[in-house]
């Protein structure tokens, strides 16, 4: 991808924004995939080559890290345990459960491992509501809710990843699926994430103290986001957990520190355009990678998939809800159907789709 291409993009991602600012529930992820759809016909657009490796280390730190760290702290720790179910045992009952299911129809459809089917709902596991949390607080009328879903989009990426890196392992090694096994590797990975994200987090929310220069505050954070991200790569545990975490934390130390308004004033002027610049280039790509992914002959199999998806993702927020009791009477049935809907699937999994093209194929009947 050259530069042109950069630039064309950026102007066509920005020109959505714009409209996305004068218009209400205005669908800016889907509006700029279709778009890229589009581009993907033009010769010009569609030599450009989508990596994993572009998306993982270019794209999804500074997404993450940007939606960490505006997190209200208040919303984690008043909902931490409903946050931090859904995306830990709830993931993993997602992923048994959606599994069975891909893999009980798969039949008539494709030649498909039990394996195999796991790997496709760990796929389709992580969330990524964009746009949608500020349509779900109009729409459930409840700050709370959007923040449940707002914080397990945020966790779910780094669990999810680490699922699928255990499944597709699997699969492509054809080992045999052990309890102990993916338990110690999901803790170590998953922990070990999370413990470096904090110890970064903790460390610019103290360096900041020791620098009034605006320049260099954004600096840190650039560096916090980036560097948690790879330096956890680098030792084996979950780089996405890091930099949420580190954002997390940030957002934790906000209150303690004694000029957070001019802080977070700081911080927005950089990560709000950069948010909009990569969520422009990264749908725009997903629409012209998935451009070769239109003529697929079982697409009757897809929308089985997309509807079993959304069926047990119902399943899971309705039954969370039951567990813990300051919810029961909190979330009606229509709430539970609107955080359903509110699961889109975004960077993560066209990440785990690109990465999944070099370590797994499934052969089409």
């Amino acid at each position: 991808m050259t530069s042109l291409h950069v630039i064309i993009l950026l102007l066509f991602g920005y020109l959505i924004f714009i409209l996305d600012k004068k218009q209400t529930y205005f669908p800016v992820p889907v509006i700029l995939v279709l778009l890229g759809l589009g581009l993907s016909f033009i010769p010009y657009f569609s030599s450009i080559n989508v990596t994993a490796k572009m998306l993982y280390h270019v794209f999804l730190p500074a997404i993450l890290f940007t939606s960490a760290y505006r997190f209200s702290s208040d919303s984690f720790k008043k909902n931490a345990g409903i946050i931090t179910f859904l995306a830990t045992i709830g993931i993993m009952a997602t992923v048994a459960i959606l599994g069975s299911v891909i893999y009980a129809l798969s039949g008539p459809f494709v030649s498909l491992s039990f394996i195999g089917a796991l790997v496709i709902a760990s796929i389709l596991t992580p969330t990524d509501p964009v746009s949608v949390v500020s349509i779900l607080e109009k729409s459930a009328d409840s700050k709370k809710i959007s923040s449940v879903v707002e914080g397990e989009s945020l966790i779910n990426d780094g669990t999810s990843i680490v699922i699928f890196s255990f499944l597709a392992g699997m699969l492509a090694q054809g080992k045999s699926f052990t309890v102990m096994n993916f338990f110690s590797d999901f803790l170590f990975v998953s922990i070990g994430g999370a413990l470096l994200g904090v110890v970064f987090g903790w460390l610019l929310s103290k360096a900041v103290h020791y620098t009034f220069n605006r320049e260099y505050q954004i600096m840190l954070s650039i560096m916090i986001a980036y560097g948690s991200f790879n330096l956890a790569e680098f030792i084996g545990v979950s780089g996405v957990l890091a930099a949420v975490f580190s954002g997390i934390m940030l957002s934790f130390e906000y209150g303690r520190i004694i000029k957070e308004n001019d802080l977070r004033e700081t911080l927005n002027s950089f990560w709000n355009i950069a948010e909009v610049s990569v969520l422009s280039l990264l749908f725009l790509l997903i629409g012209i990678e998935g451009a070769e992914f239109l003529q697929f002959n079982a697409w009757g199999f897809v929308f089985i998939i997309f509807a079993a998806s959304l069926l047990v993702r119902f399943v899971i927020i309705s039954g969370t809800t039951r567990i813990f009791t300051d919810w029961r009477k909190r979330m009606s049935w229509r709430e539970s159907t609107l955080i359903t809907w509110s699961g889109l699937k975004g960077s993560m999994s066209v990440y785990l789709i690109s990465s999944s093209k070099r370590r797994i194929r499934v052969t089409m009947i």
